[in-house]
């Protein structure tokens, strides 16, 4: 029995959702009050993974460059990257409360993930 029912398809969805929502959540969550680049990070991460997911190889791509098992590599150094930007950057708060929680659903997403 395998736990990864997540698919490369689903997979893609969750990307562009989490691409768009690390570009607006920010602004939303107003985030910054420890350090703009609190904000700024998960903007140009979102807009990163905006362009990462159109280069995967999966079915809601524009190009398929990328093979899946890396996209789930890049994956797991942005999570690894979130959950270490509040030490490194003296995040304070909910600045490094949304780090945090974000670097802990992209483990998850990734450890749940099947590369079909």
């Amino acid at each position: 029995m395998t736990l990864r029912f997540i698919t490369p398809t689903l997979h893609g969805v969750a990307d562009y959702s989490a691409g768009l929502g690390l570009i607006i959540a920010p602004f939303i969550l107003e985030l910054g009050a420890s350090s703009n680049m609190a904000l700024w990070f998960s903007v140009v991460t979102g807009i990163a993974v905006l362009v990462v997911s159109g280069l995967t190889d999966y079915k809601l791509s524009l190009f398929r460059a990328i093979p899946f098992q890396g996209h789930l590599a890049i994956d797991l150094v942005v999570a690894a990257t979130f959950m270490a930007l509040p030490f490194l950057m003296n995040f304070q708060g909910i600045d490094a409360h949304y780090y945090w929680v974000n670097a802990a659903v992209v483990f998850l997403v990734v450890s749940l993930s099947a590369s079909e």
